[in-house]
């Protein structure tokens, strides 16, 4: 471990969802964090905020014990540019390299209290990206896509009337669907960020659960396919 003692020397940054975010850690202490709002344009944000970050953490690249990128659900340009730059960093600097999930980086920003977690993501259509937790224990089920308006059943097929909060950047849009379900919070400014994806890396690096090779978590096709003339093979030449 390149880190001194038992901490390691982490860089983690989220460019899946609706900003451009990033963290440089000593274990679980955070050496700089900066974060950008963002709908477009996380690509060209990304490295320079990375350079920016590691300058004002004083350390070179090649400290780094591990890079950690999210991996989705998200914009699909974000997620394939996050594991882009996650993949090159460690191969340059020799570190080791995880992916987590927006809804991982939610769950591990959050204390771990008594209770149950819904943390919705934006899918900038109709539906959500949504995940339950224990807050004490984890997943309580895989993530899906989900109409607002199936929320309260949904919910109360897993968890009953028991009190709930509801994180990440859809917060809003779930709690507004769950407006009448009694005993649940909506917890504002709540999306995924790269401290979050630091405190899953952490954990998962403490347990040694680390996912060495991520790849992409979509909960839906490309929006953009390859239409049916583009599919037919070409003709037998003369």
């Amino acid at each position: 471990m390149k880190g001194q003692g038992q901490q390691p020397l982490v860089l983690a940054f989220d460019v899946a969802g609706l900003g451009c975010s990033v963290a440089v850690a000593a274990g679980d202490s955070v050496l700089c964090a900066e974060r950008i709002a963002t709908l477009h344009g996380q690509a060209e944000a990304l490295l320079p905020m990375v350079d920016a970050a590691m300058r004002n953490a004083g350390l070179p690249s090649s400290a780094l014990d591990l890079i950690a990128t999210t991996i989705g659900p998200g914009s699909f340009t974000g997620i394939r540019v996050g594991l882009a730059a996650a993949r090159g960093i460690a191969l340059a600097s020799g570190a080791r390299l995880t992916g987590m999930t927006g809804f991982e980086a939610v769950f591990a920003a959050l204390p771990a209290l008594d209770g149950f977690l819904l943390v919705a993501l934006e899918s900038r259509r109709e539906d959500l990206y949504i995940q339950l937790f224990d807050r004490t224990c984890g997943p309580l089920g895989d993530a899906i896509a989900a109409m607002p308006e199936i929320l309260p059943d949904v919910i109360g097929k897993t968890v009953g009337g028991a009190p709930l909060l509801v994180a990440g950047d859809a917060a809003p849009r779930a709690g507004a669907a769950l407006s009448r379900r009694p005993a649940t919070m909506v917890l504002e400014n709540s999306a995924p960020d790269a401290v979050g994806v630091l405190r899953a890396a952490l954990r998962r690096w403490r347990c040694a659960e680390l996912i060495d090779e991520p790849r992409p978590f979509y909960l839906r096709p490309p929006g953009v396919t390859i239409s049916s003339a583009q599919r037919r093979p070409n003709p037998p030449g003369p």
